[in-house]
């Protein structure tokens, strides 16, 4: 009763939610980045300029699925080269047309903005072969948890919780690297204006071929879904060795583009604080916000800030369990009150089990929506623009780290399943196997749910500040 449910999920998931959550970032760091360029005062070109690149991208990522071409033999390896040729011949036209346009608007001098933008797409490709490294039953990190399943479901567990926590390491080393280099090769040593729209130039870099990423991340959901239609409707094993083949593959695509994803919301995040700080200044003008950790209002800030991911991500695998809960029983619900539905003969109410997994996220989702609303906001009031200021750093730094290790260590767990069901370790049905669905069942909300939701929570709260800025200004009660 619940296998459409499971397809629907697939798609709503992997296709509409990080197409939202990805198409969140590129708007808010053109927004952001614009924002910063009409603050500096220097012209027009420099609030032109991310829109223009980012009309590029989309017609290089148009250009770079033309490239995507694959012949009759179904190796993994063939048709993950054929996925990263478009994404890399999109990237390739981008850092060309970037290093013109940049020369042409805002004048040869600035040339290191162009060095900002290459930082950001490096840093894109980078976390995206990382989180490919510490996800893909290729590369050993998520080996070894599938081999912690011949001593059961709690090494499996403790496995891919420390398999996700090491796997912070490079994106968090990655990300600085991109912030540094793009603050200073941009000019802001002599100019911390220019050096803040140079790290927001980065973020609109790493997405400027969001259309070839989006499009490389969606074809993981589809040919899982195509494996799906394939046994469900008793097609040749060819067919289901081919779709077999384009799934696996569909795992690394999807758990590297959640590593894109994170890696961006955090450059977006980023610019956005950047962005708010100038809004600020704009509001109240004459005094300097700096977000000093020796303001205690800071510091409060970024101790609440650092909580708020754990409060979220808290709530969220809540919501997934007792969506979980209401499914499962329905579904044995069908099973006891539909005749003939355990021996085949009749069909159960499919969709039933897809209103109710639609009713329960938009139900469970009010009070984590309210919390990245409100936060900022009561904060603001409490402690003033430098106490936001802090929770804004807090949660970027905290909702990254969470997010990075959540997602990665969900997928590890999801491809070392995959990994025993190839026949490692006794195959489908032995005693490791059930250990590692152990692992995939905790695994499908840290990678499904919590994880690519911190993205979210990171560009709303700073866009939620933005917009209140004024009103954050104007009732704090510390003057």
């Amino acid at each position: 009763p619940a296998v459409i449910a499971d397809n629907v999920g697939d798609n709503v998931g992997d296709v509409a939610g990080m197409g939202a959550d990805l198409y969140e970032s590129y708007v808010g760091s053109i927004v952001a980045t614009s924002a910063l360029g009409a603050s500096m005062g220097l012209g027009v070109s420099w609030v032109v300029l991310p829109l223009v690149l980012a009309a590029v991208g989309v017609l290089a990522s148009v250009v770079g699925s033309f490239t995507v071409r694959t012949g009759e033999r179904a190796e993994q390896s063939l048709l993950l080269a054929a996925l990263r040729r478009g994404v890399y011949v999109s990237a390739a036209i981008v850092i060309v047309a970037s290093w013109i346009l940049v020369r042409r608007i805002l004048g040869p001098e600035h040339t290191g903005i162009f060095w900002s933008v290459m930082a950001g797409l490096v840093s894109g490709v980078v976390i995206g072969r990382v989180t490919e490294y510490y996800t893909s039953a290729d590369y050993k990190p998520t080996q070894l948890v599938a081999h912690s399943s011949l001593t059961g479901p709690a090494t499996v567990i403790i496995s891919g919780m420390s398999t996700g926590m090491m796997s912070t390491a490079m994106p968090i080393l990655v990300v600085g690297a991109a912030v540094m280099v793009s603050f200073y090769v941009s000019g802001g040593a002599s100019n911390a204006i220019v050096g803040l729209y140079g790290i927001a130039m980065s973020a609109v870099g790493m997405l400027s071929t969001l259309g070839i990423t989006l499009a490389t991340d969606a074809y993981g959901p589809v040919a899982d879904n195509a494996g799906g239609v394939a046994e469900m409707a008793g097609l040749p094993k060819k067919v289901r060795e081919r779709t077999d083949a384009l799934d696996s593959l569909g795992n690394t695509t999807a758990a590297t583009g959640k590593g894109f994803a994170i890696g961006s919301a955090a450059l977006t995040a980023l610019a956005l604080i950047a962005a708010y700080r100038d809004q600020i200044v704009l509001i109240a003008p004459g005094r300097d916000f700096l977000f000093s950790l020796m303001t205690p209002a800071v510091l409060v800030g970024v101790f609440v800030g650092g909580m708020l991911p754990f409060v979220f991500s808290a709530l969220t695998m809540q919501a997934v369990g007792r969506a979980a809960e209401g499914i499962v029983n329905e579904v044995r619900r069908q099973f006891r009150e539909i005749p003939g539905l355990m021996e085949g003969k009749a069909k159960p109410d499919y969709a039933r089990c897809v209103d109710m997994c639609a009713s329960a996220a938009q139900k469970e989702m009010v009070l984590p929506s309210l919390i990245a609303i409100i936060a900022p906001i009561l904060v603001g009031i409490l402690l003033g623009p430098d106490g936001v200021g802090g929770l804004l750093v807090g949660t970027v730094v905290t909702g990254f780290l969470l997010a990075v290790m959540m997602a990665n260590a969900g997928g590890s767990w999801d491809n070392a399943k995959k990994y025993i069901e190839s026949g490692q370790y006794g195959g489908k049905g032995s005693d490791a196997h059930k250990a590692g669905v152990v692992g995939d069942t905790v695994g499908d909300p840290f990678k499904d749910t919590s994880g690519p939701s911190l993205n979210i929570l990171i560009k709303l709260i700073s866009m939620v500040s933005i917009v209140f800025s004024s009103v954050i200004v104007t009732l704090s009660i510390m003057k």
